[in-house]
C-alpha cells in the first residue's frame, strides 16, 4: 500500500511510529496528524525529553506513547507505517524492519488535491518559496506554504483544495523519501542553484544531485521545470525533465528563448513576443543573490498564472525571510542582520557580496565535510571578522592567515562574539551574522542560532 491508496478512513486504528520527533515541525505534526485521526502513535527519537520537551508539550493532549534516548526494533517491525526523519539514512536497520515507510510530505502529497509549487536547491530555497506565498497575498489569491521551510503540509490539510495552490520547499534528503512513490506531481518545480552540499551524508556531488532530480521525475507535459541556464547542471535538468523546461538566468536569454532574466536592475518574463517586468530594480532584500531568487519566484507565479502586473510590485514589497540575510535592527547606527540559514560556504561569500557598506562579519562553526576556498575570495572585503569556535572554523583559519586577513577570536559563546562585533563596528557599519557552517555542538539547529542572535543584539 503506498500513501496514494491512503484515506482518512484507513487511519483510525493504524500503529503509527515517528521516527525523529524533532523541534521544526515534520515529527511533531505527523504524530499529532496521526493521533488525532485515532491512530495508535508512537514516537521515538535518540534526543532526550529534556531537548524534545518544546515538542513533547505541543502533543500533551493527545495519547502519545514516547521511547526516548534510543530506538527499538519491535516499534518498526510492529508498525503499519513508520514515519521517518529525512535526515535518517534509508540503509537503518530499524527502517529496514518497517513493513512500509512514509514521510509528512508524502502522506500529505497522497491526500491533497492542491496543485503543488515545488522549489528546490542548495541555497535560495526558503527566500523564493516565501516570495511565491508573498506574491499570492498581493494578488489576493489564497495559496498554503510549507515544506523544509520548518512547516509541515499536514498542518494545513484540511485547508487544501483543487484551486487552492500549495508551494513546497523541498531539501534533498526530503526528495529522496519521495522517490518512486507517484505522488510529487507538482504543477511547477524549480531547482534554484547547485552548489557542494551535505557531502558528509553524500559522499559526492553526483549522488547528491540525483536526489534534486527527483523534483520533476513524474510532472507531465503540460508542467513547466524552472531550470538555471548559468551552469551545467541546469542545462542537465532540462534536457532531462518530462515536463516543459523553461530557463531563468542572471542575464539576457538568447532572442527568442522563453523564459526569466535579468536584464540591468530589472527582471522579466518573456512569452513569444511578449515581455513583462516581474522584479523590479528597488528590493527591500539587499544581494544580487536575492533578485535571482525573486526572479525564480516571479517566473513561478507567472506560470501558475498570477496577473504579471501584480508580479513586479509584490516582489518590490516582500521583506524577507528570517534567518536568511534578514535585517531585524538598528543600534547605535550600526545594522544588524541574521543570516544564520547560511550554512555552506558560498552562502557566506554571497551574504558578503551582497552589502556596500562597512561590514563586521561574525562566522564559523562546526564542518560538514565542505571546502571553505569559495570564501578566498571575500575575506579582504569585511571590515572586521569575528570567528565562533567550531571544527568548520579551524579549517576556515589557514584560508584567511593564507590571505593575510586579520580576525578575531575563535570565540567559545555566541556572545563573545557579539560583544566583540559591537566593540569593532562603528555607525554606518553592518553587523552580520553568517556561519557557513552547521549549528551542531552550541546551538539546537540554525534556527535556535539565529534567534540566540538576535536575542542577543536585541537585549543591548
Amino acid at each position: 500500500m503506498s500513501s496514494r491508496t491512503l484515506s482518512l478512513a484507513d487511519i483510525p486504528g493504524l500503529k503509527v511510529t515517528v521516527m525523529g520527533l524533532g523541534l521544526n515541525g515534520g515529527g511533531l505534526e505527523s504524530a499529532r496528524f496521526f493521533a488525532s485521526h485515532g491512530a495508535e502513535v508512537t514516537v521515538t527519537d535518540l534526543r532526550d525529553e529534556k531537548v524534545l520537551r518544546p515538542s513533547m508539550l505541543a502533543l500533551a493532549t493527545w495519547p502519545i506513547r514516547y521511547v526516548l534516548g534510543r530506538h527499538e526494533m519491535p516499534d518498526f517491525a510492529g508498525a503499519d507505517i513508520v514515519i521517518k526523519n529525512p535526515a535518517v539514512k534509508p540503509t537503518s536497520p530499524y527502517l529496514k524492519a518497517a513493513r512500509r515507510i512514509e514521510s509528512d510530505i508524502s502522506v500529505f502529497l497522497g491526500l491533497s488535491e492542491s496543485p503543488v509549487i515545488a522549489i528546490t536547491g542548495s541555497k535560495g530555497k526558503s527566500t523564493t518559496v516565501s516570495a511565491i506565498k508573498h506574491g499570492f497575498d498581493s494578488a489576493g489569491m489564497k495559496s498554503l506554504l510549507g515544506g523544509n521551510i520548518t512547516v509541515s503540509p499536514l498542518s494545513f490539510l484540511g485547508e487544501t483544495g483543487p484551486d487552492i495552490p500549495v508551494t513546497l520547499e523541498l531539501s534533498s534528503w526530503q526528495l529522496a523519501d519521495l522517490k518512486g512513490l507517484g505522488v510529487l506531481k507538482p504543477r511547477i518545480s524549480a531547482i534554484t542553484s547547485i552548489m557542494p552540499d551535505h557531502q558528509n551524508y553524500y559522499g559526492s556531488m553526483e549522488a547528491y544531485v540525483a536526489d534534486k532530480r527527483i523534483i520533476y521525475a513524474e510532472q507531465g507535459k503540460g508542467d513547466f521545470t524552472l531550470c538555471s541556464r548559468d551552469d551545467g547542471w541546469g542545462l542537465s535538468f532540462a534536457s532531462e525533465t518530462p515536463a516543459k523546461p523553461v530557463f531563468f538566468s542572471g542575464a539576457t536569454l538568447p532572442g527568442g528563448m522563453d523564459g526569466a532574466f535579468l536584464d540591468g536592475r530589472e527582471g522579466f518574463f518573456r512569452s513569444g513576443a511578449s515581455k513583462v517586468p516581474i522584479v523590479p530594480s528597488e528590493l527591500l532584500v539587499p544581494g544580487g543573490h536575492q533578485k535571482r531568487n525573486l526572479l525564480v519566484a516571479g517566473a513561478a507565479l507567472y506560470l501558475y498564472g498570477v496577473a504579471p502586473s501584480a508580479i513586479a510590485p509584490a516582489m518590490a514589497s516582500f521583506p524577507g525571510v528570517e534567518h536568511r540575510l534578514e535585517f531585524f535592527a538598528e543600534r547605535d547606527g550600526v545594522r544588524c542582520y541574521n543570516d544564520s540559514a547560511a550554512t555552506i560556504p558560498e552562502a557566506v561569500a554571497a551574504a558578503i557580496e551582497a552589502f556596500d557598506r562597512p561590514l563586521v562579519l561574525i562566522t564559523g562553526g562546526t564542518d560538514k565535510d565542505l571546502d571553505f576556498s569559495p570564501l578566498s575570495a571575500q575575506v579582504e572585503k569585511p571590515k572586521d571578522i569575528i570567528l565562533i569556535a567550531g571544527s568548520g572554523t579551524d579549517k576556515l583559519i589557514p584560508i584567511l592567515r593564507s590571505a593575510g586577513r586579520l580576525f578575531r577570536g575563535p570565540f567559545d559563546s555566541l556572545e563573545k562574539a557579539v560583544d566583540e562585533a559591537f566593540a569593532s563596528a562603528k555607525p554606518g557599519d553592518a553587523i552580520l551574522l553568517s556561519p557557513g557552517c552547521t549549528s551542531f555542538g552550541m546551538f539546537l539547529n540554525e534556527f535556535d542560532r539565529g534567534t540566540k542572535f538576535k536575542n542577543l543584539v536585541l537585549s543591548r
